[in-house]
C-alpha cells in the first residue's frame, strides 16, 4: 500500500471517529442532510426497498457485519442472526452501536477492517456503505477477506450509494474523483475515499474474482448486491 493511500485511510478512520455523534443525521435526513419533504420521501422509499431485499435473503445463523458503524443496519441484522459479530475501527461508533442494540447476541471487535483477519467462518457477511470507501488498490484484498470470512454456502449482502448530489449534505458537493472532502458540523474537513460503482461493471469485476453477484439500484439513492462464491 502506498504512503498516500495509507495516509488517506488513517484520515478516513479519524473522520468516522469524529463524525460518530452526528452520523445518524445523514441516514435520517436531519440538519444539513434534510433535502425537503419530496426528496426525503424518495430517500426513505429507496431505503425501504433495500430493507425488503435484505428480508428476502432469509439470513440466519452467524452473521458478520464489517464497518458496522452506529448500528442502523446492525439493528436490522439482529432480527435474523443467532450471533452477530460487528467489526469497526471506531470505538466511538461501536459505543453508539452497543447502546442501540443492547444484546447479548452481539460481539464487538474494534479493528481496522483492512488489518483484521477472521478466526472463524460466518453464514453471512454484510457491509453497508463500506465498499465505496475501499481504495482501488485494496479492492481485491478486501474480497479475499470476505471469502476467508464466509462459510461454505454462505451469502454476502452489501449496500452503498449511487452518485446522487442530494444524498450528501447540502454544503458538501460530490467529487469527480475517488477522493472527496467531507465536512463535519463544526467545520472540520477530512479527505476520504468515496467510489461509485456501475452495477453491471461491479458484477463483472466480482465475477472475475470468482463471485456470483447480482447488483441492483433503487430509483435514486442506493446500490445493493448479493453474492456467493462461485466455487461454493
Amino acid at each position: 500500500m502506498s504512503d498516500s493511500v495509507a495516509a488517506t485511510l488513517v484520515q478516513q478512520i479519524e473522520y468516522y471517529r469524529a463524525r460518530a455523534a452526528e452520523y445518524d443525521e445523514w441516514w435520517f435526513r436531519r440538519g444539513r442532510y434534510d433535502r425537503g419533504a419530496d426528496l426525503n420521501a424518495l430517500w426513505f422509499a429507496d431505503a425501504a426497498e433495500v430493507e425488503r431485499a435484505v428480508d428476502s435473503l432469509g439470513l440466519r445463523g452467524r452473521i458478520l457485519e464489517l464497518a458496522g458503524g452506529t448500528g442502523i443496519w446492525s439493528q436490522k441484522l439482529l432480527r435474523y442472526a443467532d450471533e452477530l459479530t460487528i467489526v469497526d475501527a471506531s470505538a466511538e461508533v461501536l459505543a453508539i452501536n452497543e447502546a442501540r442494540l443492547h444484546s447479548q447476541r452481539v460481539r464487538y471487535i474494534q479493528a481496522d477492517v483492512f488489518d483484521w483477519r477472521p478466526s472463524e467462518r460466518f453464514d453471512a457477511v454484510f457491509f453497508g456503505f463500506w465498499l465505496s470507501h475501499v481504495p482501488e488498490s485494496r479492492f481485491e484484498a478486501f474480497w479475499d477477506l470476505i471469502r476467508a470470512s464466509l462459510a461454505p454456502q454462505g451469502r454476502v449482502f452489501f449496500i452503498d450509494s449511487q452518485r446522487e448530489p442530494t444524498s450528501t449534505a447540502s454544503d458538501q458537493p460530490l467529487s469527480d474523483t475517488n477522493l472527496t472532502v467531507r465536512r463535519l458540523n463544526d467545520g472540520r474537513t477530512f479527505e476520504i475515499y468515496k467510489i461509485f460503482y456501475d452495477p453491471s461493471e461491479l458484477e463483472g469485476r466480482l465475477a472475475r474474482l470468482g463471485w456470483n453477484a447480482t447488483v441492483r439500484t433503487t430509483s435514486r439513492y442506493f446500490l445493493y448486491g448479493s453474492c456467493n462464491a462461485a466455487d461454493a
